[in-house]
């Protein structure tokens, strides 16, 4: 891939940053000690967000002015984690014109007729926007490690015995590449515990407004959870870099979870420092040619 000679950009520490050290069994699923959390905390956990989603939409409107770096969020989680409304409840208020949403589900025959980062390449945010992948390019590294036999219909010409070594490397140096180029990536792990997971399945069988969000296919992942654990944690300490970090979100709290994204989702914006275009002096001028014409023709 072409290099740029334009350095990364870093986004700031967070205390949920994941390191080449993680364990996912030391990562907890429930807000830490003193946190605001479950109904008593509701309250104020709401009005945080509100907070940084406003923050969010004036920091999204000089990322869009300014139209040279773009922010791609990625989110991963096992069924019920609570992908859809973290990313409706963040991304409120944005303009719809300056950032996109992209769902990736299983792979289509057009997909499989490329790489597997060629459908994720696609769906990139443009200079300005802010891009959300809810699942990603990730899925062949933790679906697709966990149900080997998929890599049997994928129409590769060999799959080697380092088949996810390889996979780590060429996820790592393209979003090194974006990271070089002026998209910083945020990447969210949305860390639900079983029993919290089994409560929201139930949700979804007992409470007829939620019955259409229930998948029988969500039994059969909760077969593997210990698997899809051991993928998640190695697919987290492999790719967590200082230009593409992952963040270890505890989930079990909805709100705690939100206010938590948005948090890191508003500084990061705010250390990228987008600001709108200035002007140059004879702009300027012509811009009061400009207003004196307007207020002529009225």
């Amino acid at each position: 891939m072409p290099r740029s000679s334009k350095k990364p950009f870093t986004p700031p520490k967070h205390d949920f940053k994941v390191g080449s050290r993680f364990r996912i069994s030391k990562a907890s699923t429930e807000p830490p000690k003193g946190a605001p959390s479950g109904k008593k905390g509701r309250p104020k956990n709401e009005a945080i967000l509100a907070e940084h989603v406003s923050e969010i939409y004036e920091l999204q409107r000089r990322l869009y002015a300014d139209n040279t770096r773009s922010l791609l969020l990625v989110f991963q989680a096992m069924d019920a984690a609570g992908k859809d409304g973290t990313i409706r409840a963040v991304m409120t208020g944005i303009n719809p014109a300056g950032c996109e949403v992209t769902s990736f589900k299983r792979p289509s025959s057009e997909e499989l007729d490329h790489d597997f980062l060629w459908r994720a390449s696609k769906a990139l945010p443009q200079r300005g926007r802010i891009g959300v992948f809810n699942r990603s390019h990730y899925e062949e590294v933790l679906v697709v490690r966990v149900f080997p036999k998929i890599l049997e219909h994928q129409r590769l010409p060999r799959v080697s015995d380092d088949v996810w070594e390889e996979r780590f490397e060429s996820i790592n140096e393209f979003e090194h590449h974006l990271a070089r180029n002026g998209t910083t990536i945020l990447k969210f792990f949305l860390h639900v515990s079983k029993e919290e997971q089994t409560k929201r399945l139930l949700e979804r069988i007992d409470d007829p407004r939620k019955n259409w969000k229930f998948e029988s296919g969500d039994l059969d992942m909760r077969d593997h959870w210990d698997s899809f654990m051991g993928a998640y944690e190695k697919t987290l300490r492999e790719t967590s870099k200082p230009w593409a970090p992952w963040y270890c979100i505890p989930a079990d709290d909805k709100r705690y979870m939100r206010r938590t994204v948005a948090e890191i989702v508003r500084d990061t914006l705010k250390a990228m420092k987008p600001e709108y275009p200035k002007m140059s002096d004879e702009e300027k001028a012509r811009l009061s040619e400009y207003r004196k014409r307007l207020l002529a023709q009225r």
